[in-house]
């Protein structure tokens, strides 16, 4: 067999992930993870195909609607395009409007809002939500929680996902 096979590569589960992703948005192409693995290793090992004219053979779109759409949301939040805000309000009437109002303003789309008054810890008037936004990038996250934090609201970022992967 190595007279046909000059090297196998590995890669990481995040890289396929990566690669299936990258598939669907710049090539619109559904393919499931084994199909993404050839790009999942140029991207993983750029170094060694950097100036070589290459091919790729991507077969394989046996993908579950599910997996693909946790894939692609992932991605979402590991590229800065969706976010989780912990944002401390005064719990009163027209303060969580005030909030929305805030992002929605510079161009944020609110895709879930988790509003807990009993288990933050927190005084008796005053509460924590998370909120969960669509952005344009890690930039627009950014803008948002200045645009927040200069309204008065103590906003901070919640990071729950693996770290960035440089892919």
């Amino acid at each position: 067999m190595s007279e046909y096979v000059d090297d196998i590569l590995l890669v990481d589960e995040f890289a396929i992930e990566s690669a299936v992703q990258t598939m669907v948005e710049t090539g619109k192409l559904i393919v499931e993870g084994a199909g993404a693995a050839p790009l999942a290793a140029v991207i993983q090992q750029s170094e060694r195909f950097a100036g070589k004219k290459i091919g790729l053979v991507a077969c394989g779109a046996n993908i579950d609607s599910r997996l693909l759409s946790s894939i692609l949301l992932r991605g979402m939040v590991r590229h800065g395009k969706m976010v989780r805000l912990r944002i401390a309000i005064s719990d009163q009437p027209g303060f969580l409007a005030q909030v929305a109002q805030h992002i929605g303003e510079v161009g944020g789309n609110i895709v879930e809002i988790y509003h807990q008054r009993i288990f933050y810890d927190v005084p008796a008037k005053r509460t924590e939500v998370d909120i969960v936004v669509e952005t344009r990038d890690s930039a627009h996250v950014e803008e948002i929680i200045k645009r927040l934090s200069s309204g008065g609201f103590n906003t901070r970022r919640l990071d729950d996902t693996a770290s960035e992967t440089g892919i």
